[in-house]
């Protein structure tokens, strides 16, 4: 469904979509369905380094509220007969420490109208309708691009052929499976840091539950479903350079914070030289004994002799 309110962003959209395949076209194919794929995944990266700023946000926020799971724990244990309690305390504590439980959020809020307006973009494209600013060369081009002889704007349900089909399931299989991965990988660790979060197992309903919503993506083009697919193996990737650098937390006997060595990162371990390249080491200095005078006797002093 076209969102009137929204027709700007659409309209933006479609011009990011238009300048990258033209830059693309200079060395490529214009009709190609890889010049295609080369454009939808260069608009997903370009979306996602945007709003790379929210990310941050939302997981330093959560190691905040990681950081202060022995104290929620403690206040839980002591207000567990009084709920409405329980929960002010729980966040006047993240408001006074500055994290936000609902900071997790922002990424996906910001990446949802992106996906509406590619949805919409694509959906045009589709019908063969030149709009929001494209020409009719441009529709004409994404319409019959092939992506491993599937149809860009098609559809499972709309591809009229069984080998456009099973692409287009493949590309849903692999969206499915890297959706799962993804709520995995922050679900793991979320349940490894609070054991005993009551959420938890809310939690890993929700994992083994979200790789079926991707498949409502069987009514999406192959263009949507292949954007879909680039931002999940992104967050993996991002996730995984953030939970590097940043280990959970451990906590000392009073419930506080203890510092963690980061892992090395990738470019570390690459710039780390072999035993066999790393120089020997100098050998030792000798080390210098100072010869310390005798002491001399008084009569040798002052030249005297006994008798």
């Amino acid at each position: 469904m076209e969102l009137s309110w929204l027709n700007w962003l659409y309209t933006a959209v479609a011009q990011v979509i238009t300048w990258i395949h033209q830059a693309y076209s200079t060395v490529l194919d214009p009709n190609s369905g890889l010049t295609w794929a080369l454009t939808i995944i260069t608009l997903t990266i370009c979306m996602r380094i945007l709003i790379f700023p929210l990310f941050l946000k939302q997981m330093r926020s959560s190691r905040k509220m990681q950081e202060l799971a022995p104290k929620v724990q403690e206040l839980r244990k002591r207000y567990k007969n009084d709920k409405q309690r329980m929960n002010q305390e729980v966040m006047a504590l993240y408001q006074g420490a500055g994290a936000n439980p609902l900071g997790g959020c922002l990424p996906v809020v910001a990446q949802f109208p992106i996906f509406i307006s590619m949805f919409t973009v694509l959906r045009a494209i589709a019908a063969d309708q030149p709009k929001f600013g494209m020409t009719q060369e441009l529709v004409d081009s994404a319409k019959h691009a092939l992506i491993l002889g599937a149809p860009l704007p098609a559809t499972f349900f709309e591809a009229a052929q069984i080998h456009e089909k099973i692409i287009i399931g493949c590309f849903v299989a692999i969206s499915s499976l890297t959706t799962f991965l993804t709520v995995r990988q922050s679900v793991t660790r979320s349940m490894a840091q609070m054991p005993d979060n009551p959420m938890a197992q809310q939690q890993k309903i929700l994992m083994y539950i979200s790789p079926l919503f991707a498949f409502f993506s069987l009514n999406f083009p192959l263009g949507l479903i292949l954007y879909w697919v680039t931002t999940n193996l992104w967050t993996l990737g991002q996730q995984h350079w953030f939970y590097s650098r940043h280990p959970m937390p451990q906590f000392d006997a009073k419930g506080n914070a203890v510092p963690i060595e980061a892992k090395p990162g990738l470019f570390a371990k690459l710039r780390k030289t072999t035993p066999e390249e790393q120089a020997p080491p100098p050998p030792p200095e000798p080390k210098i004994i100072r010869q310390q005078p005798s002491r001399q006797s008084r009569s040798k002093r002052t030249g005297s002799k006994k008798s």
